[in-house]
């Protein structure tokens, strides 16, 4: 089967709705880890107001930081033309807007209309474009929202539809932001982003909050996805949703990828050492499962099953 990319988001989407707060050190450390099991693509910061988003703090310094390896990307989530001026000034490679697709989650979440996220999000990409950056606009609750409930996916085709027209970002991904969906809407949803924006690679984000976050992300495989979101230790979720839990985790999902044959390039222990480590460091329970089942087949350090 083909490859796929596994995007490690546990540095942004992973911290933000922690009680525990990293320092920047902390952070730099779990990039490092991440960086050493193989993850070439890290969400490594959100450039946010930290007085909203306090694990957010410090994202200059943390990019300051970060180890600078030959292939890995670092990427920074941006929300308006500060962000970016932020962004650009951390040496980010790649930056990731965002649209949010209901107007009262945009509301609690971004403090504006669906339209005004649409708009930023356009001059985003088209500035971060001309500065040399890599691009994603991801339309957060695609699946569902949870004040106002289902999302037509009409809705979702018409705001990519825009965004291509207008800006034409080099990735279009499709969050899960309350872990809502179901595989039946990922294949709806891969079909309409395709048709709406052909040829603009497509990345995928899922909680596990209902426990369908590994069913949906195996789906988006048959949909040619080119990459899915993931958090080590399945740590994360929204500090402006209600019951928003974790993403799916990291090493869980690479177990699944490894197992069907899709290649990460990603070392499964280095990925659970590295939950274990944060598990420690949040002092929380790691929520993935692979580190308490081990893999499988099991290996033994002489290399034998």
């Amino acid at each position: 089967m083909s490859d796929v990319q596994l995007i490690e988001v546990g540095p942004r989407d992973g911290l933000q709705n922690e009680q525990t707060l990293l320092s920047v050190e902390e952070k730099i450390e779990f990039i490092a880890r991440a960086v050493d099991a193989g993850v070439r693509r890290i969400e490594a910061v959100s450039f946010v107001n930290p007085k909203r988003v306090p694990q957010m703090a410090g994202a200059e310094e943390v990019m300051a930081g970060v180890p600078r390896v030959d292939g890995v990307s670092y990427i920074g989530l941006v929300l308006n033309r500060r962000g970016l001026d932020r962004a650009l000034a951390s040496a980010v490679d790649e930056v990731n807007a965002v649209v949010v697709a209901t107007e009262a989650f945009s509301r609690r979440n971004q403090g504006c209309s669906v339209e005004d996220t649409v708009s930023a999000a356009v001059d985003v990409v088209r500035d971060a474009r001309a500065a040399g950056l890599a691009t994603t606009v991801t339309i957060a609750v695609a699946f569902g929202c949870p004040f106002t409930g289902e999302v037509d996916p009409r809705r979702i085709s018409d705001i990519v539809a825009r965004l291509t027209d207008q800006a034409a970002p080099d990735e279009i991904a499709l969050a899960d932001t309350i872990g809502v969906g179901v595989p039946a809407q990922v294949r709806d949803l891969a079909a309409r982003t395709t048709d709406s924006a052909p040829g603009i690679p497509q990345r995928w984000h899922f909680h596990n909050t209902r426990n369908t976050g590994y069913a949906n992300a195996l789906t988006v495989l048959d949909s040619g996805a080119g990459a899915i979101d993931a958090s080590v230790g399945g740590f994360g979720g929204c500090p402006f949703a209600p019951s928003a839990t974790g993403n799916i985790a990291s090493e869980d999902l690479v177990y699944a990828l490894d197992r069907s044959e899709v290649i990460t390039g990603v070392d499964m222990q280095g990925l659970i050492d590295t939950a274990a480590w944060l598990g420690r460091a949040l002092d929380k329970n790691v929520p993935a499962l692979l580190g308490r089942a081990g893999a499988f087949p099991a290996v033994r350090a002489d290399g034998d099953i």
